[in-house]
């Protein structure tokens, strides 16, 4: 039996563990036909354990997909052969044991109602995997410790190769050799560096040609953003706000908003900065209160925002507040275009009605985070996305998508690195005679970290090519995100601890690596919300 037809054998008996998981929770949330919000928040464990199995189904799956693609294409190496066979019998034997949610938080099957005869299709078809899994992560290991390249991308396609190559050639070149000063001395990435990333197209990657985009598709926007984020996630995510912004105006903007706007975020001559957050409401948008109050041709914005990006050097905002009544809800919400003057260290918000302080954070510099409150503040009645009140949330929903497959590509970005640097010290550090990659504990450690990062790295593509068919991809963005972020921190975790007492010290890059990934857990959805999203979409049938 091969091992692909091993792995379809083991991958059908995981989804029908899932099917079977799922109709036991749909029986205990659903009312005449319907998730009960109530309900659901009461089995909230067995909902996110849901979450998290079927995003290790939905991660198989993308890993043997990408196996038949590097087979059929002739690149199917042992490498490749050993991550697939090391993914498959780890996932599964955890997917019939118990997965690691968070620290000390695990999705048992009986937490979905699922028995020992439930279980025993999976164990049978994943018998092959699971019991030669300690093989395999030896000749894995082993082969890691010579330098064996982890595997390769599977993109089969020439412009995504020509992209990578070249913004990896950026990224090794005008970011990793500085990204580590960057950070220690909490510094802004210098404007000759976005200058640079927006005269290669970082900014403008799916926008449109015609607003001088290079008018790609969300594959791309992984590509770059992966890379980037390879060498320093701050450099990565300066795109993020540009892609939130764009992609706001290209859906939802008048004519007007998008011949005004998309240039210049295309070009990086416009920076614009996402503020939506505010201090009391986090991920409860429908609690916002900042207020947007219409004062003839202008709208006047009152309330304070919190945790708002790159806030300083922006020049266009983004920005959530509420027109309607104080209890509207979602509904009340209206999304604005509205501009602000570039503001500097001597005078961060230089606008009338605007006032801000810095937020010092742990990891994730380059852009600075803050607080950022508004009295007064004047935007022009046009400035108000689309025109219409009212539309601010579902304009926001529509970019959520797209952020959070940006969001797992960066994640899969620090994950590549944490690795590469954890890889490079265990082949050069020697203890008791030998190089601490020889040892098999710190093999096992290197060998997971390849796999899980090929493995969240397919399911983020995954996501971006359903997204670039035109397909609604909720589901699959939460899964990517969940995943990678994840994976990134347990990366930098594990990389920290091969370093030994030198990843506790300032100087090596991976104590950076090991800040910046703890945030990815955290922003753009966290962990806890990408889980209930993606079970009540599951338990809507959206799947």
């Amino acid at each position: 039996m091969t091992l692909l037809s091993k792995t379809a054998a083991a991958l059908v008996a995981a989804e029908g563990l899932l099917a079977r998981g799922q109709a036991n929770l749909a029986a205990r949330v659903t009312r005449d036909g319907a998730v009960d919000a109530r309900r659901l928040e009461t089995e909230q464990l067995a909902a996110h354990a849901l979450a998290w199995v079927a995003t290790y189904v939905a991660a198989l799956r993308q890993l043997r997909e990408w196996a038949v693609r590097l087979d059929a294409a002739g690149e199917f190496g042992d490498a490749q052969r050993l991550i697939v066979e090391v993914g498959f019998g780890e996932y599964l034997a955890q997917l019939s044991g118990g997965i690691a949610m968070g620290q000390g938080e695990f999705a048992r099957p009986q937490e979905l109602g699922l028995a020992e005869d439930d279980l025993a299709p999976l164990r049978t078809a994943a018998h092959p995997l699971v019991e030669g899994l300690a093989t395999a992560r030896a000749r894995l290991g082993a082969l890691l410790a010579h330098g064996m390249p982890a595997g390769g991308d599977g993109l089969g396609d020439e412009t995504l190769d020509m992209i990578r190559d070249q913004v990896r050639r950026f990224a090794e070149g005008a970011v990793a050799p500085f990204a580590h000063d960057w950070h220690r001395e909490d510094r802004l990435i210098p404007v000759e560096v976005i200058e640079e990333l927006g005269g290669i197209g970082v900014f403008g990657i799916t926008l449109p040609e015609e607003y001088g985009g290079l008018g790609l598709g969300k594959m791309a926007m992984c590509v770059v953003s992966e890379e980037l984020s390879r060498a320093y996630i701050g450099v990565g995510s300066l795109g993020t706000r540009s892609e939130i912004a764009g992609e706001l105006i290209r859906v939802s903007g008048t004519p007007g908003q998008k011949q005004r706007w998309l240039p210049g975020i295309a070009s990086g001559a416009v920076l614009p900065t996402a503020v939506f957050t505010e201090p009391n409401a986090g991920s409860d948008l429908a609690n916002l209160q900042t207020r947007a109050v219409k004062d003839g041709e202008i709208y006047r914005i009152h309330g304070a925002k919190s945790w708002i990006t790159h806030g300083a050097r922006s020049d266009l905002m983004t920005l959530l507040a509420r027109t309607g009544a104080s209890n509207s809800g979602y509904r009340g919400l209206s999304m604005f275009l509205a501009p602000k003057p570039r503001g500097d260290d001597a005078d961060p918000f230089p606008a009338e009605g605007m006032s801000g302080t810095e937020i010092p954070v742990l990891g994730y510099r380059g852009m600075k985070e803050y607080e950022i409150g508004f009295d007064g503040f004047a935007v022009a009645a046009d400035c108000l996305l689309g025109g219409v009140e009212g539309e601010g949330f579902k304009q926001l929903m529509a970019t959520f998508e797209s952020a959070r497959v940006q969001t797992a590509a960066r994640a899969v970005g620090v994950a590549q690195n944490a690795f590469e640097l954890a890889m490079a010290y265990a082949q050069e550090r020697r203890q008791f005679g030998r190089n601490l990659a020889a040892f098999p504990r710190v093999q096992l450690k290197l060998v997971m970290m390849a796999v899980e990062t090929t493995m969240a790295r397919q399911l983020a593509y995954f996501a971006a090519r359903e997204k670039d068919s035109g397909r609604r991809c909720d589901i699959e963005a939460g899964m990517a995100k969940l995943l990678a972020a994840r994976v990134a921190w347990s990366n930098a975790d594990n990389a920290v601890q091969i370093h030994g007492g030198n990843g506790y010290a300032l100087e090596y890059p991976i104590s950076r690596v090991l800040c910046d990934a703890r945030i990815l857990n955290i922003f753009e959805g966290a962990a806890e919300i990408q889980a209930q999203i993606i079970a009540r979409g599951l338990l809507a049938g959206r799947n």
